[in-house]
């Protein structure tokens, strides 16, 4: 009775946290409400929306628009049962509710949530009449009767698929064939590691194809998958060394079952997956760890701790202001000290940059440098290696405000922008929480700038033989001539640069890392993957606003004697266009890429690695595979989370295993 009570309250205060809708004074939860609810901080990549939008139709079943508690209460309390996942499939083919699937209606529910360049299925096959008889025999099937048609079913769709491939009826089809069988089949069961390596199976035995013997092997494999690890894990155990052979797995396989559990060839499939990068035939968890994927269980021993855990709100960990503070500084302190390697890395770079953009044309009598190459061999001969990170100081003492004020402002806007449902976001959403951290560090990076940049020129003025070369002045002595207001010259020119900098730099920087390198839960993204997306993103965001970058320089430049001088941000554009041509708003571009691209590359890689060398206590890795170390100290509240997720993923197991797009294809009128 208890267990019951305290299995009521988590459905009560889970219903009443995610529903939103008001109506007469009660509460109801709309679709999204009830999506959020089953499935939190899910990213619906390998089980769409619309798949898990089949258990709201479950919940919904008078089909209101809404979902109320009772109805809620119900739809978990079908999810708590052992044999959830026919109940949800039967209720599926069960379009009237009768408590039996005829053959027209397990004929529609199957077409019509298959693609239409799905391999169609033979509903007139020899199989399917052992279960339901012929059309016109209207037989009607029970709940028992039609989980063992169900259960079943995949693998006739694997023999007619082979069939429907192997148009020679050689017994054998072409790898690529292969990979399409099983991602029908079991997409949804396999790791993105074996889903890479499928078409590898011809590799298996000799010859380029694969037979009808290695595709039942496969799947026998992964149907049984739960049976594989458990031998795994007993096998590894009891030897020395922690790692097992073939025979190893089979003895072991033998002793786990009164009968033998798998065939000769199945342990070859298992191997071969699990030893793509090592052919010894000698394997340990880590490597069979690549077979499994990890999002379809949590270890026992993490689900008992949620048994009688009472989270008042299971998205947010429950963590006090203290430790949140000290994760603050954490961050804050390793992100400075990235910045700080970043901008050393590139700043000679930087340097070309602005002694570049700062250089007028012959029509002004100084073309110094012939271009970026020719300017840093002059600095080197002239000023020495010391002159090209003159300026640096105040560089540096700007990194940290500035980069924490600008991760901040564009975290805190995107939260704001990102669904509570879905997690989805759209593009100019991120375009304008970029730019708002663009516009936020401008208060940091004014006054460092300008003061960096006459650092910057004074070297070249000290090598100008004329008189009228302004002395050599301190960074202290820059800041106090210039007052408050002269550390904001060229504001405007700055925000017109590091707003749209900003903007395009972070939905780029975050789709490269999503959409190139497939960043996500499950798939931590290497320090060569990081760097590389870092510096692609600044590339176009580093070039399209050198323009600005040149008129902000110019306007903070202490002007000399027989230089133009500028107004304002029109006034410059107008008088170095005239003088100087189009062109020179692109003066420095490519020195601004060489910067701007390997630094942000360098800072994030540096910050990467100062998380794994000097990991805050409690924040360590966690296991990332399903034969990993257990993760013990996993927050309680995502334990629940994973744990809701869990149970609406294995409630849609019979669904997915008929068509891992089962649910997604929305049929037109006239295919209906």
């Amino acid at each position: 009775m208890a267990d019951t009570v305290s299995r009521l309250e988590l459905y009560r205060r889970t219903f009443h946290l995610y529903a939103s809708m008001d109506k007469e004074g009660e509460k109801f939860m709309t679709k999204d409400d009830f999506l959020s609810a089953i499935a939190p901080g899910e990213d619906f990549k390998k089980i769409q929306r619309e798949q898990f939008e089949l258990l709201y139709k479950l919940a919904d079943k008078n089909s209101k628009g809404y979902v109320s508690f009772d109805d809620f209460v119900i739809f978990e309390d079908l999810l708590s049962k052992p044999d959830a996942e026919y109940e949800v499939a039967f209720r599926v083919f069960d379009v009237n509710g009768t408590g039996k699937v005829t053959f027209d209606q397990f004929k529609y529910v199957l077409s019509s949530n298959m693609p239409p360049d799905a391999v169609p299925f033979d509903f007139d096959c020899d199989w399917l009449k052992l279960y339901i008889g012929s059309k016109e025999g209207h037989h009607e099937l029970s709940y028992q009767e039609f989980t063992q048609l169900i259960k079943g079913l995949q693998g006739e769709r694997l023999r007619q698929e082979f069939k429907h491939y192997d148009k020679e009826q050689s017994g054998f089809i072409q790898p690529e064939d292969f990979k399409k069988i099983i991602l029908d089949v079991a997409k949804h069961k396999l790791s993105d590691n074996v889903i890479d390596h499928l078409p590898t199976l011809c590799n298996l035995y000799s010859g380029n194809k694969i037979s009808f013997s290695s595709v039942v092997a496969f799947h026998n494999v992964i149907r049984n998958i739960d049976m594989v690890e458990l031998v795994i894990r007993k096998a590894i155990e009891n030897n020395a060394n922690k790692k097992i052979t073939k025979s190893d797995f089979l003895k072991h396989a033998h002793e786990a079952s009164r009968y033998t559990a798998f065939t000769p060839m199945e342990v070859d499939v298992i191997f071969h997956f699990a030893g793509v990068d090592d052919d010894s035939g000698v394997l340990g968890l880590d490597d069979f760890a690549r077979v499994l994927d990890p999002r379809w269980t949590i270890s026992q021993k993490d689900l008992d701790k949620t048994k009688d855990l009472h989270v008042e709100h299971p998205q947010q960990p429950n963590k006090g202001a203290l430790w949140q503070l000290v994760e603050s500084m954490y961050s804050f302190t390793l992100g400075s000290i990235a910045g700080a390697v970043g901008a050393t890395a590139v700043y000679p770079i930087d340097l070309v940059k602005t002694r570049m953009q700062n250089q007028r044309s012959k029509v002004v009598g100084e073309l110094l440098y012939k271009n970026s190459l020719d300017c840093f061999k002059k600095v080197l001969k002239n000023e020495g290696f010391t002159g090209l990170y003159r300026g640096l100081g105040p560089q540096l003492v700007g990194v940290a405000p500035e980069k924490a004020i600008k991760l901040t402002v564009n975290d805190f806007v995107r939260s704001k922008f990102t669904s509570k449902q879905n997690g989805g976001i759209a593009f100019w959403q991120e375009m304008v929480a970029g730019g708002a951290a663009g516009a936020s560090q401008v208060v940091f990076t004014n006054p460092l700038e300008i003061v960096k940049i006459r650092l910057q020129i004074q070297g070249e003025q000290a090598k100008n033989l004329s008189a009228d070369a302004a002395p050599r002045r301190s960074a202290v002595w820059i800041v106090k001539h210039l007052g408050i207001v002269g550390l904001y010259k060229g504001v405007a020119a700055c925000l017109l640069r590091d707003v749209p900098f900003s903007a395009i730099y972070f939905p780029a920087y975050a789709h490269l890392k999503k959409d190139l390198f497939k960043e996500g839960p499950e798939h931590k993204l290497a320090i060569s993957e990081l760097l590389m997306a870092g510096a692609i993103a600044g590339m176009p965001a580093a070039y399209f606003t050198t323009p600005a970058d040149v008129i902000k320089t110019r306007l903070q430049v202490e002007a000399r004697k027989g230089q133009t001088t500028y107004t304002g941000i029109a006034d410059a554009a107008r008088k170095i266009f005239a003088e100087e041509g189009f062109k020179a708003f692109f003066k420095g571009g490519p020195a601004r890429i060489f910067r701007s691209s390997p630094q942000f590359g360098v800072t994030l890689t540096v910050y990467e690695l100062l998380h794994q060398m000097l990991p805050l206590p409690g924040h360590g890795t966690a296991a990332n595979t399903t034969l990993a170390t257990t993760n013990s100290s996993a927050d309680p509240s995502q334990l629940i989370e994973q744990r809701a997720t869990l149970r609406s993923t294995h409630a849609l197991k019979m669904l997915l295993d008929l068509d891992y797009r089962f649910g997604v294809y929305k049929p037109t009128k006239k295919d209906a």
